[in-house]
């Protein structure tokens, strides 16, 4: 017995050692090319060894990869996740759930707190009254950890929570989740097919609540809020890079869809046309996921163009995608969406854009486009731009939802914030005419306002990324973010624009990876407004003077209430979910070398 055991010790190793060899070899084949080219937004292999195996393989099967790895065979997939990942677990174990409610959920009623949608609201705040945030700007310092909740095999928390009463509704990678906001405790769970990317939206359908969502599978996804079924899904997009970033909305009876895509990749892989994906918006029936109506971005499908400069061929136009949540306006009737960079030539005129459409119907109303000529993919950040446009960007895409606000003479503005760090309001009731326009950050690729401002109504907060990379050590092609560089806090005069103060990001001290860039959305109260980091800290802020009133380092270790080992991280995409006396905070996120997490976070005042 004792020599079979060592005979199989010895199998075992050599098939490891085998593995990952043949991981190495198809990662210097097939990859490292891209991944050790030092280009921007392309996560080097530090940022890669921090999944999992079966996250990494995962990306290779889902849309943002699957182009580039469409020549791999399943056992060249599985022996580079293998390596990549340590060698860890191909397959996720969703026996993970150790502390499930005691008794069933409480019933839910029209008046609980919440926040239910990407802005709390149709008109895209990200503010809560104090009744609906169950407590007040004095009691903000006094703010302490409840309870953390870790997800198993996650790295990154990107997606936004939903706060319905006393549940919360929580998606992690592939794990979707029913909380008790009190104690952290789990209704029910289920196991996705594809990682969440949009935030969460509840709403009624029939007096039952349902979960609604976009995943990185190009689907929309509604699950029934009580059980944890799923109801329908409906694909984004015939395209095959089709994507759902952007939160969707509910609204009298509909579920208003943004459209993205990840063809700006898809521009990197060998022999690939670039590009024929344009931007949407689409009205869907909530109840079955039929598509009511469709309104394209760019009225034309491409079609083949003239060859870049390389040589290689090319199509358009395209790009114009949607990665924000939706605006509706009542009054008017109309949604507003605003869209990104286009991705080949021609560029077009609804790119960088602000663009109003009837609600009903999806008819274009009228558009704003804030920069002309941004054509932009990802093979123009690297060596030897095979396809990239002649302008090779800026990349100032719109990654902010529109705010509807009405100012004191009892006008109305859209205010619009953008990867170029610039804030603009514009007429909704005139054709999106240009009020005001206001600086806050450099901007760049990663740089600008990425993911979301707050609005109290009288002012905008803005907070800015700027996330920049070190320059490469000698003989070093991997990036390395600054610890330098990024980051800070503006608020704006929403009537005028004149910013008020400006509050720069304490630093990352000695600690590595660092960045103080303030990627993700805002939140705020009245007298405070929260912002998250990739240094790891949330941080709240006086709205009176932006003066640091609360700071919470949370890239540590927990103890949380599912047992399930967990670590924060740095804090990007998803905002601080804020109603009935707690604030959520997702901490984890690694896509360019950031520190990576799986831990949701509820903090109460004294944490009561």
């Amino acid at each position: 017995m004792r020599r079979s055991v060592c005979i199989a010790t010895l199998f075992l190793a050599v098939t490891l050692l085998a593995a990952a060899q043949d991981g190495s070899r198809v990662y210097q084949d097939h990859c490292a090319q891209c991944h050790e080219s030092g280009a921007l937004r392309i996560p080097p292999q530090s940022a890669l060894r921090q999944h999992t195996s079966a996250n990494i393989l995962r990306i290779l099967d889902l849309i943002i990869m699957k182009q580039q790895a469409a020549s791999l065979t399943p056992a060249e997939r599985q022996a580079v996740a293998q390596w990549l990942g340590g060698n860890t677990p191909v397959s996720i174990d969703t026996s993970h759930v150790s502390n499930s409610c005691k008794g069933p959920a409480p019933t839910y009623t029209e008046k609980m707190l919440a926040w239910t949608s990407w802005g709390a609201g149709l008109e895209n705040w990200r503010f809560q009254n104090s009744e609906q945030a169950g407590f007040t700007a004095p009691a903000v310092p006094r703010l302490k950890l409840k309870w953390a909740f870790a997800v198993p095999n996650a790295t990154t928390v990107r997606s936004q929570s939903a706060l319905y009463g006393s549940r919360i509704f929580f998606a992690a990678e592939t794990n979707l989740y029913s909380l008790d906001a009190a104690t952290g405790c789990v209704y029910w769970t289920t196991e996705l097919t594809a990682p969440v990317r949009s935030g969460i939206t509840v709403a009624s359908l029939s007096g039952t609540p349902a979960l609604f969502f976009g995943d990185e599978g190009g689907q929309v996804r509604a699950f029934d809020a009580n059980t944890g079924k799923p109801l329908w899904n409906s694909k984004a997009d015939p395209h095959p890079a089709a994507l759902d970033t952007g939160t969707p909305v509910f609204y009298q009876g509909r579920l208003y869809v943004p459209v993205a895509s990840a063809e700006e990749a898809f521009a990197t892989a060998p022999g690939y046309v670039c590009c024929t994906f344009r931007g949407s918006l689409m009205a869907l029936d909530p109840s079955s996921g039929k598509i009511l109506w469709r309104t394209y971005t760019i009225d034309q499908p491409a079609h083949p163009g003239p060859p870049f400069k390389s040589g290689e061929k090319s199509a358009g136009p395209s790009g114009a995608g949607v990665w924000s949540s939706p605006t509706i306006d009542t009054k008017a009737g109309v949604i507003y969406i605003t869209t990104g960079d286009n991705y080949s030539t021609p560029a077009t005129a609804t790119s960088d854009s602000v663009m109003a459409l009837s609600l009903e119907t999806g008819k274009i109303q009228w558009s704003k486009q804030m920069r002309q000529g941004d054509a932009f993919n990802v093979s123009c950040v690297m060596p030897g731009q095979k396809s990239c446009p002649e302008s090779a960007g800026p990349d100032f895409d719109f990654g902010a939802s529109a705010v509807l606000v009405k100012i004191s003479n009892g006008k109305r503005l859209l205010v619009l914030a953008q990867k170029s760090g610039a804030v603009y309001a514009v007429d909704p009731d005139h054709g999106g005419n240009l009020v005001w326009q206001s600086q806050a950050g450099n901007g760049g690729v990663l740089g600008g306002i990425e993911w979301g401002v707050a609005s109290d109504g009288g002012r905008v907060y803005a907070a800015i990324s700027d996330l920049a990379f070190a320059p490469p050590k000698s003989g070093d092609q991997t990036l390395q973010i600054d610890p330098e560089k990024g980051g800070g806090l503006f608020a704006f005069e929403i009537e005028n624009g004149e910013r008020l103060w400006m509050t720069p990001p304490p630093g990352c001290g000695d600690r590595r990876p660092c960045s103080p860039a303030q990627s993700s959305a805002v939140s705020a109260i009245p007298g405070a407004v929260f912002s998250g980091s990739l240094d790891g800290h949330i941080r709240a802020y006086s709205t009176a003077d932006g003066k640091i009133i609360w700071d919470y380092d949370t890239e540590h270790d927990y103890q949380t209430v599912n047992g399930i080992t967990g670590k924060g991280g740095s804090l990007n995409a998803g905002g601080p979910v804020i109603a009935g006396g707690t604030v959520l905070v997702n901490s984890g996120y690694n896509q360019y070398g950031e520190v990576q997490g799986n831990v949701l976070l509820a903090f109460t005042v004294d944490g009561r």
